[in-house]
């Protein structure tokens, strides 16, 4: 990657910054348009007609990057909030079923389906992971003509593995049922076509891979599924009128087209201003380029842990590993925690030593963005080494010492 990207960033010259998958750094680009929009709100001279035409902007520069058309893409705060609307907006009956993998999906992605069982006794059919892998096959093999809903992460958030997708849309596809994704830890990091994978539903935040803030997503539906759904929450922007959002037209709804119809009441314009900034910059790099980049250090990153006898989850890198290497026994501990004393010994000296980075579910997770480079693999690397050193010498040393 150019160094010219890495100077946009100053968190990553601060510190070993491997985190991107809990929340990325932000560019000093990204920075400077958040100041100048909140000068205009201290000025009173923001223009909100203005700020709407950069929502289209920004939802068709969305739309761009991930291979869909601008009226598949609604405006959303997160993914839990972009699969909270699909899910609600479909019609659920006791006799459907929802097929997941609980164990690599994000809570955010578990919640919504359970409360489905809940209320309409939807059945929610629990996979067990497949050694940290989604399980594909028996994935496949639960889906039946009263699946409703396939649901996946396109990269777990921990350990990190890149979903089998194609296998799963097929069989949705047979069963009439839909495939629901959680893109949060690709888009951005990966080259991603949602019209040639084929999924029906895929919610984003900006926050990680897109280089922005927290409170701005993005919705994909693709439109013959989102011009099916009547949404479960409408407001102003979700409906289509030819007058100023404080019109009101007597008569049957009609809603606005495609995605849009999830969008809601004013647009969170910060969090759009930043993202549209982001945006840009990721669309100057190239995310071919990005993908090159990030998937390059991690093999890196998970080739130097192996040299030095760490376990690293899925072994060597492989076309499972994208840009998040995780180290340690999947499993051996909580969502934010772990049952290894090795590795919380670990992740202490790592965090002394200025490395940012996450413990997830008994494993170090170390996540790689366009601003990382080799320098940052090594200090880890180092900071490794030291560790493993020290170990030894306290094993060495005798009671009196």
């Amino acid at each position: 990657m150019n160094p010219h990207v890495r100077a946009l960033f100053p968190g990553a010259e601060q510190q070993v910054y491997l985190n991107i998958a809990a929340k990325g750094l932000v560019p000093t680009t990204v920075r400077d348009v958040v100041v100048s929009y909140m000068d205009d709100c201290v000025a009173g001279t923001s223009d909100k007609d203005l700020l709407r035409e950069q929502v289209d902007e920004t939802r068709a520069a969305f739309a761009s990057m991930i291979g869909a058309d601008p009226d598949e893409i609604g405006i959303t705060k997160n993914v839990s909030e972009g699969l909270n609307l699909v899910a609600a907006s479909l019609e659920w009956g006791s006799r459907d079923n929802v097929v997941i993998c609980p164990e690599l999906e994000h809570p955010n992605n578990i919640y919504l389906w359970y409360n489905l069982h809940r209320r309409y006794g939807v059945e929610v059919r629990a996979i067990p992971p497949d050694q940290g892998r989604m399980p594909v096959e028996a994935m496949v093999a639960a889906m039946d003509e009263a699946t409703k809903v396939v649901t996946f992460p396109t990269i777990s958030f921990a350990p990190g593995f890149v979903t089998d997708h194609e296998p799963l849309v097929r069989r949705a596809r047979e069963v009439g049922a839909l495939t629901v994704v959680d893109g949060a830890q690709s888009v951005g990091a990966l080259e991603t076509d949602v019209h040639a994978m084929g999924i029906d539903a895929m919610a984003v935040a900006c926050q990680k891979c897109l280089l922005s803030v927290y409170g701005f997503g993005f919705l994909y539906v693709r439109r013959e599924i989102a011009e099916s759904l009547v949404p479960i929450h409408v407001a102003r922007y979700g409906i289509e009128l030819d007058a100023h959002e404080t019109a009101y037209a007597e008569g049957p709804l009609e809603y606005a087209a495609g995605a849009r119809r999830f969008d809601l009441g004013n647009y969170n314009y910060l969090g759009m201003s930043a993202t549209r900034a982001s945006l840009a910059l990721i669309r100057e790099i190239g995310v071919p380029a990005i993908e090159r980049h990030v998937r390059g250090l991690a093999s890196s990153l998970a080739e130097g842990l192996l040299d030095l006898g760490l376990p690293i989850v899925g072994g060597g890198p492989g076309p499972h590993l994208a840009h998040i290497v995780s180290s340690g026994r999947l499993g051996g501990g909580r969502h934010y925690t772990a049952d290894d004393p090795e590795v919380n010994a670990l992740h202490r000296h790592l965090v002394d030593e200025g490395v940012v980075f996450s413990l997830r579910s008994g494993v170090l997770r170390f996540s790689f963005g366009l601003y990382n480079d080799e320098s940052d693999v090594q200090r880890v690397l180092g900071a490794v080494r030291t560790w493993q050193e020290d170990q030894i010498a306290l094993r060495g040393a005798s009671p009196t010492d």
